[in-house]
This record gives structure tokens, sequence and C-alpha cells, in this order.
């Protein structure tokens, strides 16, 4: 099935293209995405899924088949299994980037291939619950994007002339103990921990099921009513 999305990230064309490009760093913004390997043309990793009581974990590997610096576009062939053999997933991901003033619009075309029980979900469904992932996607993308630099540190204050030097016939340990000691740097903001949480399917794509088919599920519910009735007298 093919999915089609398009976003906007408040950065440059340039560095947008700079942080897809470490697919790691991007991965921490998807649930249940982890990269263990990655290269300038290659990764490797696992995604967890969970779909209802079933839990899935894929292992998979990714490829660059394409890259084109200069037009902002790369092409991503994804392949995966799950460990215990209930179903496998594939994707062709296409990668447009174009500026906007600032910004840079995104628009991301996805060929799907999947197979086992995330499998029995249609097209719309699946596009529904994509449009709703990205959407936490891209909020923790510029979250990230956007987050202030920590500020540099201070240097230490020059001491008054002389302060440092020691007096004639003292004593020059005595003079650099009594010097004002240096600040220590601003620490480094912790880099986010990756997502080990489960991306959990049941709870995104109930929502979309009822979105898309309450007028049925109402439906049915009436109809159970009235069997019940009919059947009790």
């Amino acid at each position: 099935m093919e999915l089609t999305h398009r976003f906007t990230v408040p950065i440059g064309v340039e560095e947008t293209w700079e942080h897809f490009n470490d697919i790691a760093s991007v991965a921490e913004c998807f649930p249940g995405a982890q990269v263990t390997e990655a290269d300038s043309d290659s990764f490797a990793g696992s995604v967890k899924v969970k779909l209802g009581p079933i839990a899935l974990l894929y292992n998979g590997t990714g490829t660059f088949v394409e890259k084109d610096e200069a037009a902002h576009r790369f092409v991503v062939d994804a392949k995966g299994k799950d460990k215990r053999g209930n179903g496998t997933a594939g994707a062709n991901v296409v990668v447009t980037m174009t500026d906007a003033g600032g910004s840079t619009d995104v628009s991301v075309q996805t060929d799907l291939a999947i197979t086992g029980k995330p499998a029995q979900f249609g097209r719309g469904v699946m596009q529904d619950v994509s449009d709703k992932l990205l959407g936490q996607f891209v909020a923790c993308l510029e979250q990230r994007l956007t987050a202030p630099e920590p500020a540099p540190a201070e240097p230490a204050p020059a001491p008054p002339s002389g302060a440092g030097d020691p007096a004639p016939g003292g004593d020059p340990l005595a003079a650099a103990a009594a010097a004002p000691p240096p600040k220590p740097a601003a620490p480094r903001p912790p880099a986010p921990p990756q997502s080990t949480e489960a991306l959990d399917l049941g709870s995104a794509v109930l929502p979309v099921l009822l979105k898309s088919y309450w007028k049925q599920a109402l439906a049915a519910v009436v109809g159970l009513v009235v069997l019940r009735r009919v059947f009790r007298r």
C-alpha cells in the first residue's frame, strides 16, 4: 500500500537535511524504534510493536539506495521480520525536502508491504494511524530542533594585576592558593534517551476505527439489544 505524508519543520533545509541523515537521532523520536548500527549508507535496528495482547519485535535493516544532497532527496529501502515469525514488513521510502523561507517542507512517500497481524487493517486505517503517529514524531522533532543551545561557560575573571605574582621573597605556592579558582564549565544537557517503549498500535488504531465505523458499531449494538429482548420473550 502507498502512504503519503507532508509536514514542515521550523529550520532551514540544509540543517534539516543534516539532521535526517543522522538516522539514529531521528529514530529517537519514533516510539519503539532503536537503531543499533548506522553509517552513511545503511543502518540496522529494531521496532517494538504492541497490538492488543500481541507483542511484536521487528528486527531489520535499511539501505540508502539514493541520496541527492543537491536536491535534498533520499530513498531508503527497509525490511524487517518479527522475531517470533508473526509477520514481515518492508518499505520503500522517498523523502524530499523543500526550502520554505527559513523552514523546510518535507514530503514522505512510502510504499509499504506488511504480512501478519498488522496486515488486517486496510489502507484507509493505516493512513489514519500513520498520520497520528507522524504527528507525535513531528512534535518530538520540533522540540529537539528548536531546543536552545546550552549557554557557554563564562570565562574566569582575570586576577588583579600583581595578585598572582609572589612578592619579593614571598612564597609562590601561597600566592597560587590565594588566587580565585576558575569557574567550572557549564554542564552539557544529557542527550535524550532512545525510546524503548513499544509502539502501541492498539491504542492508535482504536480511535481511528471508532471514528470511521462508529455508525456500524452503533447499529451492531442496537441489533444485539433487540435480539436479546426477542430471545427473552
